[in-house]
């Protein structure tokens, strides 16, 4: 890891409580962390026993939006990458998304998604949010958004007060900002234990009917300013 001053990256980790997802990112992560980066785990309870040496805990009240604000109020590097505990890196993962951060730094750089597990049909939600974020430039939390620290006050950090999708709202923040959304050109891989659970087919409706209610109004103000 890297020493205070010296620090290009940090990578944030929401972990909710009772959350062990953590513990499968940190072998795909750990081995492309080196200098220049530093990785902040921000959780609801304090480091377990044996937790690895050099990841900073940062341990405070519970809330996703509330974790990750406070994380980068801590963050000591440019740019800040918030990524989801149930995540899992493929190789030059992280050599791809400085390249990306380093060739547009004021940009919101995000990654495509592929579900790693669940049924066949999760190949129709990866286009989806691949459409959703390259045609329609709403890239979502479990891709992986980064953007320089600088930019990420100026947005006003993660909205505290939304019942959910703080990360979308995010998003628009910046698009009305006018800032660039960057695809970094590789892909995350995450988790599809929520459609496999609950179901595909009720998953997918469910979420892109929360999705428009929260994307319609911002989308109406967004067209009302032009």
């Amino acid at each position: 890891m890297s020493q205070d001053g010296d620090v290009a990256l940090s990578v944030i980790v929401p972990v909710g409580p009772g959350d062990r997802s953590w513990t499968r990112l940190l072998p795909s992560l750990l081995p492309q962390i080196g200098a220049g980066h530093e990785l902040i785990i921000t959780a609801t309870e304090p480091a377990p026993h044996g937790f690895p040496p050099g990841v900073r805990w940062i341990a405070g009240p519970a809330g996703r939006a509330a974790q990750q604000n406070r994380a980068a109020g801590l963050a000591r590097g440019r740019w800040l990458w918030f990524l989801h505990a149930d995540s899992s890196l493929p190789p030059l993962a992280v050599h791809r998304l400085r390249e990306a951060l380093e060739a547009e730094p004021a940009a919101l750089c995000y990654f495509d998604l592929e579900f790693e597990d669940g049924p066949r049909l999760m190949l129709l939600n990866e286009w989806g949010v691949r459409i959703r974020s390259r045609l329609l430039g709403l890239p979502f939390g479990d891709q992986g958004l980064a953007l320089g620290r600088r930019e990420f006050a100026s947005l006003g950090g993660f909205p505290v007060g939304a019942p959910y999708g703080e990360d979308h709202l995010l998003v628009w923040a910046a698009r009305r900002q006018g800032m660039r959304l960057r695809p970094v050109g590789s892909r995350l891989g995450t988790s599809a234990r929520a459609y496999r659970e609950g179901g595909w087919g009720r998953t997918t409706a469910r979420r892109l009917g929360l999705t428009l209610r929260q994307a319609l109004p911002e989308a109406w103000s967004l067209l009302w300013r032009k």
